[in-house]
């Protein structure tokens, strides 16, 4: 149904009586708050001649200034507070760049900017949508709810999608004779914004926004319903004349208070339920309709009673919207009857606060009154939707409409993102997704010859954690494969499962000879890495549940088994024939570590400090003179030298079960020297949470090389193993290894 402007506050020059505008405004503002809506109303008509942009696709058919005053009027319409009404005054000027978000804060304050700056988010939506090729903007069914999807995701207030959906609304109006511009603006309407104002139950917009796009895409369909209509009307409103006439009599003999009212059926849903059910126009019971509004719940079931004694209801054509709400929430009790005439008619009952509801959905709510509902941070989509039209109650003691203002925020992360392609299409990935996921999703090719992504413009690594709203574009090779180490989950090429599972597959269609040798260097270079040249294999392989070690090698060149799987393996291979002894760390006194010493009981035990050795290495013990056992690595250059002297106090010792504290280890690190080089490594160590104890660092000017040696804290195989691997990725860094001796 098309609105009709109200024009009564042009004067006759063609100039605006401001005061008289304000007065007509359907709803009820404080005069501090009129007083601030008619500075923003005159601050807009100040600039409107100041030099500014196009900023969209109807400003040539409307100046700033009497488009904010269409978009006040209908955010009126809808009960909005003052912050918001100012906002969609003030936000087509912002988008010419009449004004500066500087001013606007400095005149109305920030919360007025929060909301602009939100629906400039938005907007990015249609200037999109004109940058790319195809002719619709997600021709896919997916991605039109991808879209919409995305826009909830991006609003964190709901007066920042009212805005939007009131300035869709006037664009909707505005482009009515410019066949041109007209189109892609009814396209987006319908694909995007009608759909958004149904999930958010405002029936009063999504009934305009409907028709006035349904109008312009589909002009025969629109014409051929609207013209079966007027050849109708006036029977049709003879008929509903009589049925308004015997409902009358029958409820208030019943004692019932209530109000009746005709209802005109909007033509997008003659023509929606035509096509979804294959009937004839003729078939479409609801065109003859009246609407009942009672005070309570047990009123509604109580009058619908009443109308199936009065006229028999049609089998099948009776909904209970009341005990099952639609999903945006919409109540009322929906019933078919063969009414005056032998004529079809429908009835709808509803109470006078779900009628509310259903006009202004969300909107409807501020102006309940009653306890407070709660916050309800929403991390799904369909639960944000609940959120928004959940109850947000205003506060009778302080009338404080801050306290309102922050219910609206949401202050937790998605858990999903929506991003854009090149060509304007709308992703939807896992939260923490990365450019390579994103690549993946789009084709199976694009991820397996991913080798950069540009986002908003810029190259960014393929780690990058991907935000709402970026343009994602990725760079491919054409002979690129996938690189094994996209399957190290510490180096977070891959967060998604549905991407590692492609590149997994894609490593298990290799043939086991080459999976066998990739296997088998990736681990041989792990192992050399972590100073790792006691292990025995075959006890890793059977750890992993692998038979031989081969079969080990083919599982990790698969992707099927990861190198950090291993190292833990390596490190965990313990047996429990004996007690555990605590191990005391070098030259301390407190305890690190477990081993088990076979055959002596409750001894003093310590960390050999020349070889320093971690959970996972092969380990001796040597009884000391009054400092306990003492446990070296098995290779170590030290030990070997003591069993020579002393074989007789070199005893047999093993890790324990529940290795739980911190390892020191020694840290060589080989670089081009560079400006920030020590900052990025330490910042690394810290970002993973590991404590360096000591650090010593050497430049050779002549080479431009820098040689570190750090001492730190780790508390397995595995996060050394995932540290080293981060440092060798670094710019400049020619290798990082843990020193042995």
């Amino acid at each position: 149904m098309v609105q009709v402007r109200d024009q009564s506050h042009l004067r006759p020059g063609g100039g605006v009586d401001l005061d008289q505008w304000l007065q007509r405004l359907p709803v009820q503002l404080r005069a501090s708050e009129q007083a601030r809506l008619l500075g923003a109303c005159r601050l807009v008509e100040t600039v409107r001649l100041q030099p500014g942009v196009d900023a969209g696709d109807w400003a040539r058919e409307m100046d700033c200034f009497t488009a904010g005053l269409d978009i006040a009027v209908i955010l009126a319409e809808l009960q909005v507070g003052c912050d918001c009404l100012v906002a969609g005054m003030l936000y087509r000027a912002l988008r010419e760049q009449r004004l500066t978000p500087e001013q606007v804060e400095a005149e109305f304050g920030k919360p007025v900017v929060t909301l602009l700056e939100g629906v400039v988010r938005m907007a990015a939506i249609g200037e999109l949508r004109g940058s790319s090729d195809g002719p619709v903007l997600g021709q896919a069914l997916g991605q039109k709810d991808n879209i919409r999807k995305m826009l909830i995701a991006l609003v964190d207030d709901v007066r920042v999608a009212l805005i939007k959906l009131a300035e869709r609304t006037c664009a909707l109006r505005a482009v009515k004779n410019d066949e041109q511009r007209r189109l892609p603006v009814a396209r987006e309407v319908f694909d995007v914004y009608a759909p958004l104002a149904h999930r958010l139950g405002i029936g009063q917009l999504k009934w305009e926004l409907e028709d006035l796009s349904f109008r312009y895409l589909y002009g025969d369909a629109y014409r051929k319903i609207a013209r079966l209509l007027d050849g109708k009307r006036v029977e049709r409103d003879q008929f509903i004349a009589k049925v308004k006439e015997q409902l009358t009599q029958v409820l208030s003999n019943a004692g019932l208070s209530f109000e009746i009212g005709g209802r005109a059926k909007h033509i997008y849903s003659i023509w929606r339920k035509m096509q979804r059910k294959g009937i004839g126009f003729s078939q479409v019971y609801d065109i003859r309709a009246v609407r009942i509004l009672v005070p309570e719940i047990r009123d509604c079931y109580a009058t619908l009673g009443l109308v199936h004694g009065l006229w028999h209801n049609i089998p099948n054509e009776f909904d209970d919207y009341i005990a099952n709400p639609k999903e945006n929430g919409y109540r009322s009790l929906h019933t078919a009857v063969v009414g005056p005439e032998g004529k079809v008619l429908e009835v709808q009952i509803r109470t006078f606060d779900m009628h509310e509801e259903a006009e202004l959905g969300v909107c409807a709510h501020w102006q309940y009154k009653g306890t407070d509902a709660p916050n309800k941070l929403a991390s799904t989509y369909e639960e944000k939707i609940a959120w928004l039209r959940q109850v947000l109650d205003w506060h009778d003691e302080t009338g404080d409409v801050g306290e309102v203002a922050e219910q609206f925020s949401f202050q937790t992360a998605q858990d999903r993102v929506y991003v854009f392609t090149p060509q304007g299409d709308v992703v939807n990935l896992a939260q923490g997704a990365t450019p390579l996921d994103f690549a993946y999703h789009v084709h199976t090719e694009v991820g397996h010859r991913c080798r950069g992504a540009k986002v908003n413009g810029s190259i960014v690594p393929l780690t990058y954690t991907l935000s709402t709203g970026e343009r994602v574009e990725i760079l491919t090779s054409k002979d690129g494969v996938p690189r094994r180490d996209w399957l190290q989950p510490g180096l977070g090429y891959l967060r998604t499962s549905r991407a590692r599972a492609k590149v997994q597959h894609w490593f298990r269609a290799q043939t086991r000879e080459v999976n066998i040798a990739a296997g088998r260097s990736l681990l041989e270079r792990e192992f050399k890495r972590l100073a790792l040249t006691s292990v025995d294999y075959l006890r890793v392989a059977r750890k992993v549940q692998q038979g031989t070690v081969e079969d080990m090698y083919a599982a990790v060149g698969a992707g099927d088994l990861s190198s950090t799987q291993v190292m833990n393996a390596a490190q965990g291979l313990v047996e429990t024939r004996t007690p555990q002894l605590k191990l005391a760390p070098p030259g301390g006194g407190s305890y690190r570590g477990q081993v088990q010493v076979r055959g002596v009981g409750n001894l003093l035990t310590h960390m050999a400090g020349c070889c320093k050795p971690l959970p996972g290495d092969a380990i001796t013990g040597f009884i000391t003179q009054g400092r306990g056992v003492s446990i070296h690595r098995a290779d170590c250059g030290r030990l070997m030298h003591l069993m020579e002297v002393s074989p007789q106090r070199v005893i047999e010792v093993e890790w324990g079960l529940s290795p739980g504290e911190n390892y020191e280890v020694d840290v060589a690190i080989e670089a081009y020297d560079r400006q920030g080089l020590l900052r990025d490594i330490t910042g690394l160590f810290a970002n993973a949470r590991i404590n360096v104890l000591s650090i010593n660092t050497q430049t050779n000017r002549r080479s431009n090389t820098a040689t570190m040696r750090l001492r730190v804290e780790v508390p397995d195989l595995g996060s050394l193993s995932k540290l080293l691997e981060r440092i060798n990725r670094l710019k400049n860094v020619v290798s990082a290894s843990r020193v042995s001796e």
